[in-house]
């Protein structure tokens, strides 16, 4: 397909991709938009146009506040959205004669895609647990005897996950020095990022009901980029016996374009072998995993980005619908615009790591960024930026860059 808008050759939002956000202009009401380019598209006038009339979806459902209702309508409506963007966009269509469809991307305001109202995290890279497993508990059987067997996750905190661009203070919190007999209090000193995935739930189960495998992918709607900020001295002290609390709760950072599971067709992948076999409702046919290369900067206040891990969505061990499956199979009920997310994706080299914690291999090897500061963990001022791009015959689809601003204890 050739586009008759310019888009960069390097683009993340070539002509394949079409992903949905919401937008807004100098304050006006959010509204539905997709991206080409750099251009976005008000989808809410180029449906009062009538370019959607046939497919049976009111004006009105652009001009809601978040993606959750459009999404609701099913694959069925959405897929023959985002083709009919394309057509228009493809074609000697009308809208060459309505510039006020287009917005420039430095334009626009982008707001939370979706209404989260539930959050799942999971621990799903083998690299990853690895790692984490030699550093704190035993090199020579770094995985927890269940890890292998299922998806593990915990149940986070919705109502903190935010859109790119906004900024975090960092965390305050117990925590218990190294060799200190007693825990303190204060802020966080050992700020980290997650470089993750997350999807997005596109359709509702009843309580009771369960998710098979080999359909899980019919409730995905789409992905963002997905960076779980995490205080590892909050966590290290509080984690034991439930798991992550304050030292996950405070923040988490998502991409303002969702990608639609369409999209990321292109990037299909055979899913790795296996091994101890797992169980029956864990048995995943066809290509679940994709390849779409990860890398993660960090710029401290008034200085330019650092490159301090690439690595790739490749490397789960657990694909989505097997977590979606395994997230379901107790009955548990899920809802338009639940989020998952993946768990830090690590690769199998020193480069590819996905969190300080790594990178650093819990701050004994502080990493050194290009204007000569010395990392172990995040400074105040420090942004994290993230981004997300696969390609494959000449084609990209991209989730452009995730980026938000460490701020000083508040």
């Amino acid at each position: 397909m050739t586009s008759w808008i310019e888009i960069d050759k390097k683009s993340d939002f070539t002509i394949y991709n079409i992903p949905f956000g919401v937008c807004s202009i100098n304050g006006s009401r959010k509204r539905l938009a997709t991206r080409v380019g750099d251009q976005v598209i008000d989808l809410a006038k180029v449906a009062d146009l009538g370019c959607f009339q046939d497919l049976r979806i009111s004006p009105s459902v652009f001009k809601k506040e978040t993606l959750n209702n459009f999404i609701s309508r099913g694959k069925r409506k959405t897929s023959a959205v985002r083709k009919r963007i394309q057509e228009l966009l493809t074609t000697d269509s009308f809208l060459k004669d309505h510039p006020e469809v287009f917005l420039a991307y430095d334009d626009v305001e982008m707001h939370m895609p979706v209404e989260v109202k539930d959050y799942t995290d999971f621990y799903s890279s083998l690299d990853h647990a690895t790692n984490v497993g030699k550093m704190f508990r035993d090199p020579e059987n770094a995985l927890l005897p269940n890890w292998k067997h299922l998806p593990v996750g915990y149940h986070g905190r919705a109502s903190s996950i935010i859109v790119s661009g906004v900024d975090i203070h960092r965390p305050k919190g117990q925590y218990k020095p190294k060799d200190a007999k007693k825990p303190v209090f204060g802020p966080s000193q050992r700020m980290d990022f997650e470089l993750e995935m997350a999807f997005i739930i596109g359709k509702s189960t009843k309580l009771g009901d369960s998710v098979k495998v080999n359909r899980a992918e019919d409730y995905i709607f789409g992905m963002v980029i997905f960076n779980d900020w995490s205080a590892r001295d909050i966590q290290g002290w509080e984690y034991v016996p439930l798991g992550p609390f304050l030292g996950k709760s405070f923040a988490s950072t998502i991409s303002p374009w969702v990608v639609t599971m369409e999209a990321l067709d292109l990037l299909r992948i055979s899913s790795p072998e296996q091994s101890p076999k797992v169980l029956p409702y864990l048995r995943q046919k066809g290509q679940n995993h994709f390849d779409i290369d990860l890398k993660v900067g960090i710029r401290p206040e008034n200085g330019e980005e650092t490159i301090v891990g690439t690595s790739n969505f490749k490397h789960m061990y657990w694909s989505m619908v097997q977590q979606l499956a395994h997230h379901t199979v107790n009955g548990r009920n899920i809802n338009v615009g639940d989020m998952m997310a993946s768990g830090t994706i690590s690769g199998p080299t020193e480069k590819s790591r996905g969190c300080m914690l790594e990178i650093s291999w819990a701050g004994t090897q502080p990493i050194t960024l290009n204007d000569g500061s010395q990392r172990s963990f995040l400074h105040d001022g420090d942004t994290v930026a993230m981004y997300a791009s696969g390609e494959k015959d000449g084609k990209r689809i991209g989730f452009g860059m995730l980026e938000s601003k460490l701020l000083p204890v508040k």
